[in-house]
Formats: C-alpha cells, sequence, structure tokens
C-alpha cells in the first residue's frame, strides 16, 4: 500500500510543512508535492510589508528550498495543477493528464481573495495580494507621489496602505462596515490602529459602499455612496478571502465555510485530510464551536498536525489561534477568540501599549489582544497558556500592570 504514498494539494504554509512533518514522524515511503507556483514553498506574511516597502529587490523567504525537499526525498511537483480527484481509485488528475495515486491525501488548497463585484464597472485593472507576483504588481505601483486608494479595512488593507505611506503615496482606505477591522479586534485597539494610520497621512471612509469605479488613462474616479468620489492611480482590494475548496466539491466531501473536517482534520473521507484556510474544523477550548482561520500559524500547526492525523495519530487539533499585524512600529496580536468572552478586562501599559483580557461568564480566560511594543509578545504567551488551561483569573489580577501575569502561572502550579 505504501507504493500509493502521501499526497500533498497546495505548497504553501500549511503543505510545505506537512511534507517536513511526514517524514520527520517516520514515514519512508513516497511523499508528493503538487503547487501550482512554479516558486519553492515561500512565506505570505512578508508580502503586505517588505516585500513592498524594501530598498533591495524583494525576493520571496522560503519556507522550504528545493535542495531541502530533494533532501527529504519529497517529489516537488510546482507549476502544476489538480483537475480531478478519483476517491474510488484514491488517485488524482493534473492538468497535463498525469496521474497520481495516493494512500492518504491531504488538502491544503489555501484561500484565494474575494474579488470586487460592481455592476456596469470595469474591474480588470484593481489589484489583489495572494502571491509574491501580486505583490510585485503592487510594488510597482507605490511611487512617490502616486494617490493608492485601498479598498477593505482589514489586516491586509492595513498593512498594505501602511507600506503604501511608507513608499511616499498619499493613501484612501474606504470600508464599509462602522470601523476598520470587524473580526477579531476589540474596539479600542481598532480605533488606537485607525489613530496612527490616521496621523501617517491615511485618509479613512468608513461605512460606506462604492457605487462603481470608472477607469480611464488618467486613472480610477470611485464613486461612493455618500456621494463624493475618490480620484486614485491604483485601486488595491483586500477585502477578505474565500476557502479554495472546488476540488474537494468536485469530489463530493462535506463543505460547511470551507473544507469540513474532524478535530483530526480527517474530511468525510478517512483517506482524506485538509488543513490551514481552506478548512474548518471543531475547536475543543471553545466547546466545539466550528471555525475556519485564514492565519499564519493555524497554517502551519495545522499542516504538522494533519501529516500525523494521515499517520494514524488520534491526537486532536487544539492549538490557541493567534493573529499578528504590524501596524508602522505598533505590533499587534490577538490570542485566542475574542468574539467568545463575554467581559473584557484592560490592561494599561502606558508607552508600551495596552493588553485586552477577554473572559467567559465563569471567568476563564478565553482570548487576549493586545497592541503596542513588541514587548507585549510575552504577555500573549503567557495568556494562551492560561487559555490553554483554561484558568479562571481574578479581573483584579488581569487589570493591574504591577501584577506579572507569569506569577499567575506560578499560581495555578503550570
Amino acid at each position: 500500500m505504501a507504493e500509493f504514498g502521501m499526497v500533498i494539494v497546495g505548497a504553501g504554509e500549511a503543505g510545505a510543512r506537512a511534507a517536513v512533518e511526514l517524514r520527520t514522524h517516520g514515514w519512508t515511503g513516497p511523499v508528493t508535492l503538487i503547487g501550482e507556483e512554479k516558486r519553492a514553498p515561500y512565506e505570505r506574511p512578508p508580502l503586505s510589508k517588505d516585500c513592498l516597502v524594501t530598498e533591495e529587490e524583494p525576493s520571496t523567504v522560503d519556507i522550504i528550498n528545493h535542495r531541502k525537499l530533494a533532501q527529504l526525498d519529497v517529489n516537488f511537483l510546482s507549476g502544476s495543477v489538480v483537475t480531478e480527484i478519483d476517491r474510488n481509485n484514491q488517485s488524482l488528475i493534473l492538468g497535463d493528464g498525469q496521474q497520481i495515486r495516493y494512500e492518504r491525501l491531504l488538502l491544503a488548497t489555501g484561500s484565494r481573495p474575494r474579488r470586487l463585484s460592481i455592476e456596469g464597472s470595469d474591474l480588470l485593472s484593481l489589484l489583489y495580494l495572494r502571491t509574491f507576483a501580486d505583490a510585485i504588481k503592487i510594488r510597482t505601483q507605490l511611487e512617490p507621489g502616486k494617490h493608492v486608494a485601498v479598498i477593505g479595512g482589514g489586516f491586509i488593507g492595513l498593512e498594505v496602505a501602511a507600506s503604501a505611506i511608507k513608499r511616499g503615496c498619499s493613501v484612501t482606505l474606504v470600508e464599509a462596515g462602522p470601523r476598520i477591522l470587524t473580526r477579531g479586534v476589540p474596539e479600542e485597539i481598532a480605533y488606537m490602529v485607525e489613530a496612527r494610520h490616521s496621523e501617517a497621512g491615511v485618509v479613512f471612509k468608513l461605512g460606506v459602499g462604492i457605487k462603481s469605479i470608472e477607469t480611464s488613462d488618467e486613472g480610477h474616479v470611485i464613486a461612493l455612496s455618500d456621494g463624493t468620489f475618490v480620484h486614485c492611480d491604483t485601486v488595491i482590494a483586500g477585502i477578505g478571502a474565500i476557502p479554495e475548496t472546488s476540488l474537494a466539491a468536485q469530489c463530493g466531501l462535506e463543505i460547511e465555510n470551507g473544507i469540513r473536517v474532524s478535530e483530526k482534520l480527517a474530511t468525510s473521507d478517512p483517506n482524506i485530510f485538509a488543513a490551514g484556510d481552506c478548512c474548518s474544523f471543531p475547536h475543543p477550548l471553545y466547546g466545539g464551536k466550528r471555525i475556519r482561520l485564514e492565519a499564519w500559524r493555524n497554517a502551519q500547526d495545522q499542516g504538522t498536525h494533519a501529516a500525523r492525523s494521515m499517520l494514524d495519530s488520534i491526537e486532536s487539533y487544539a492549538a490557541v489561534p493567534w493573529f499578528w499585524s504590524d501596524q508602522y512600529e505598533q505590533n499587534l496580536q490577538v490570542i485566542g477568540l475574542v468574539d467568545c468572552g463575554e467581559k473584557t478586562i484592560i490592561r494599561d501599559l502606558g508607552k508600551n501599549g495596552k493588553l485586552f483580557f477577554h473572559l467567559s461568564t465563569d471567568g476563564r480566560l478565553v482570548a487576549a489582544s493586545g497592541i503596542g511594543a513588541a514587548s507585549i509578545t510575552k504577555d500573549i504567551r503567557i495568556a494562551e497558556i492560561l487559555i490553554e488551561k483554561q484558568v479562571k483569573v481574578e479581573s483584579s489580577d488581569l487589570e493591574n500592570p504591577k501584577v506579572k501575569l507569569k506569577g499567575l502561572l506560578r499560581l495555578q502550579n503550570i
């Protein structure tokens, strides 16, 4: 049976980590990693940051290079597209007609940018950020003096806006919601981020929709629902991502806000697993709530976990969700699921920023978020342990910056 091997579709963070983990965990049979891009697997977080602002010619930051893949005896099929999954014969068909059989299959297909749809508008010139090629294209438009319109006030849109400001552009950011960072970030942090962007020169248009986008040789004109117009040279859209489920759906796997997987990351077919942005899973720390995460560490952790599950591990995936973003000199981090908290305790760190602790009705710490200096990382890491252990914490201890969070671990004998 080993001759069929382990096959991974998707050579991003989750897929690359899974390939390595299969070897680390002792699998000696064939491993095939299939990626649509011709590049070796690379990190995506730098695409909206360093790749856009570096003075040097940008390059990818490899997760694993071709030489290491060869050393691990991973058959890396770059520039290849899977067109069909045949579950009955446990095989894949590639765009060039090649057929690959699998013993176990991992779908790490990620997500794709959500496209802006406005009836009657020419949207072909809009830019989106997902790949290194996208980043290079955006970078060429970020010239000093140019006016850039960013559509979407999530992490990607804000990071691109900050990078454009650093490149000497003027920026207008349009967000249909009443504030930026509406998903999983406390209002006060969102307002702090908005204030920092405004200080840097970003003009915000919040709570407004887009009626039309007209394009000509002179640039773009965005007509907003409040009757105002934005004249700009470039339009960059960052309005969310859609899980890439087409292959899974085509072969009859269950879909629920992504590819539906179990606590072991197994799909409705016991020989097929999924990991990363493309899948939704039940989280044991949150009462089995089914969630889907678009986050770097989740893709990394799920990739390694899925590999172990493919090798018959019975361990449930229970890593605490963690998000981060750099906004100019500020570091923003969220650990856990903020929307599962019923009560929020604020710890003011003065010039180093603020921490927000989110408690359940019974006093358990379910999430923590913070913004400020890089030093908040230490407290976020301690909060992660408290969340993992489902610790009940006194609000007064969380609020008081003189109470060291590390001491709370000792009180719990952790």
